[in-house]
């Protein structure tokens, strides 16, 4: 399912966000940046312990900050670590929402054309899916209107049930 937003594309799609041929692909991190479970995981496991190290050299960052690193040997060429959660792994609107806009900008600073999301917070970190979809669909809507580059904007969510909540809300 896709929609047009100002200037950005926005689709939600169900599958594995490892997968995902965009410029970039984002990482749902903790603030410390190390790369256990869930999103951080699997992207650990596809693209290499490198993608983790690099990361961790520039942590730890603010909640709600994102740093960039390369993206070893996944489709994508950069991936976004977005911290959405401390070292308690417990997220919350403000992170998510802080956490969305920086993913963004980091993607204006690389000057990429597309990017694809999870839902942050809601696997390990266990925050609503709905809620969640509110919070980060209502980022990349307002920042569609001040974005230079960016042109495409995919929201990833593993399972189907996240999926068809996303979908009801684009």
């Amino acid at each position: 399912m896709q929609k047009e937003s100002q200037k950005i594309k926005i689709s939600v799609i169900q599958g594995d966000i490892t997968e995902q041929e965009t410029d970039a692909i984002v990482n749902a991190a903790n603030n410390h940046l190390w790369m256990g479970v869930g999103v951080a995981g699997a992207i650990k496991r596809k693209g290499g312990i490198e993608i983790e190290e690099e990361a961790m050299s520039k942590g730890p960052i603010p909640v709600g900050e994102a740093v960039v690193t390369k993206a070893g040997k996944l489709k994508a060429k950069y991936v976004i670590h977005a911290a959405v959660m401390g070292q308690d792994l417990v997220p919350n609107k403000e992170y998510i929402r802080n956490a969305t806009l920086s993913s963004l900008k980091r993607a204006e600073e690389l000057k990429i054309k597309s990017i694809a999301f999870p839902a942050f917070g809601t696997g390990v970190g266990g925050f609503p899916v709905d809620e969640c979809a509110r919070i980060m669909l209502d980022e990349v809507k307002d920042f569609s209107k001040k974005a230079t580059y960016l042109e495409e904007v995919r929201f990833v969510l593993f399972d189907k049930k996240s999926y068809d909540t996303w979908s009801g809300r684009l």
